[in-house]
């Protein structure tokens, strides 16, 4: 804490703390806390890893968060960070649009997985009742910027 002093030689009675708040270290610790998140952020995206495919599409805008469902290779499935058995996938996936019908679904297949195993999940997507399913895949740099109309 800082103190005035006083200028001249008058008396030492004069003298007053001053009454500011020194602010740098509450802005030393906001922008530590500020570097943390920026550098943690990114690592909290949806768990299982795996390797999309890229394309050029537009992103698609929803706003109900999604149900990711995950295709990895080796025929596991996932749903969020949970792995679910094939025969037990479309009872969870009915359960989970019981609960939100509104809910859309977001596939995630890696490359390495046949096409053929990702479009049997999502055959079970629609079995489940579910209507609105989508496919996630990287953004390729390469291709130009499609706007969204």
């Amino acid at each position: 804490m800082a103190m005035s002093m006083g200028g001249g030689g008058g008396d030492d009675d004069d003298a007053l703390p001053m009454a500011d708040m020194n602010v740098t270290p509450l802005v030393d610790v906001m922008l530590v806390l500020l570097i943390v998140f920026m550098v943690a952020a990114p690592m909290m995206t949806v768990g299982v890893p795996v390797n999309l495919p890229r394309t050029a599409a537009a992103r698609a805008a929803s706003t109900n968060p999604p149900v990711v469902l995950t295709v990895a290779p080796g025929g596991k499935i996932f749903i969020r960070q949970e792995e679910v058995s094939e025969a037990a996938l479309t009872e969870r996936l009915v359960a989970l649009h019981q609960q939100d019908p509104e809910a859309p679904v977001h596939v995630r297949g890696d490359r390495a997985v046949p096409y053929g195993d990702v479009l049997r999940v999502m055959g079970r997507v629609s079995r489940a009742g579910i209507t609105k399913v989508s496919l996630i895949a990287e953004g390729d740099a390469a291709a130009p910027a499609v706007q969204a109309r």
